[in-house]
């Protein structure tokens, strides 16, 4: 046996699901594949680039990695993980290909990259055969891809600080917008020129924003000052960022 600790739920389905055989291969890879497709149905859902092939392929290779670092060791006392270890890391740099950022400065696909690497230590638990480490992981990675947001989000909105990516139709209406800023309350804590938008007729701005005023941080979320910004007729466009 690999492990000298039992896992609890091996210990249930018996002595073939903890050592290394056709029938435990069988049920880590089914295993894997489930858990695989439902982590990547959870980003597919949200249109995210790393969906569902990704996810199953990746918990695969990993598991798949794992159980052959395990067969060497049975077999022939090697006690150097190598394919374990190449196989996460190699997922790592794969896992940085979906981050880029925007032409607004954002990072997008970070928690994505973040899943994705994560999902390969879920394979090397499920390829040991510690099959309740693998489920508290993966319910673990499961809450904070789809619970978890609605509580970030919340709690994004009502926090005092937030930042805006702002399109002026020309740069002379900055002193404008800054007064009125000033008048609702809201203190600007830095401001810079986006380039990306150098020659698009349009003055373009990432502006980092605090709530000063106590009336404004009890009554109105980041929504709604939002709304009003893009009421003001110099105003093209103004977004928070993530």
């Amino acid at each position: 046996m690999f492990l000298d600790i039992i896992d609890p739920i091996a210990k249930i389905f018996g002595e073939w699901s903890q050592t290394i055989n056709g029938a435990s291969i069988c049920f880590r890879m089914i295993i894997a594949f489930v858990m695989g497709a439902i982590l990547g149905w959870e980003r597919s859902n949200k249109r995210h680039a790393a969906g569902l092939r990704t996810f199953i392929l990746a918990i695969l290779s990993t598991t798949t990695a794992m159980i052959i670092d395990i067969y060497f060791y049975e077999r022939n006392g090697s006690s150097f993980f190598l394919i374990s270890g190449a196989s996460v890391l190699a997922l790592g740099i794969l896992s940085c290909n979906t981050t880029l950022y925007t032409s607004k400065s954002q990072i997008k696909g970070l928690t994505t990259s973040v899943a994705l690497w994560a999902t390969g230590f879920i394979g090397l638990a499920l390829g040991a055969g510690l099959y309740l480490t693998t489920l508290i992981i993966f319910i673990a990675l499961l809450f904070s891809l789809s619970i978890f947001p609605l509580i970030e989000i919340y709690l994004k909105n009502r926090s005092n600080h937030f930042e805006v990516h702002l399109e002026l139709t020309n740069a002379s209406y900055l002193k404008d917008f800054v007064t009125v800023l000033r008048q609702l309350g809201v203190r600007i804590d830095d401001i810079e020129a986006n380039p990306a938008y150098l020659n698009s007729g349009l003055s373009v701005y990432t502006v980092s924003l605090s709530i000063i005023k106590e009336e404004l941080q009890k009554y109105k979320t980041h929504k709604e000052i939002i709304e009003a910004l893009n009421s003001l007729q110099y105003v093209a466009y103004v977004e928070e960022m993530n």
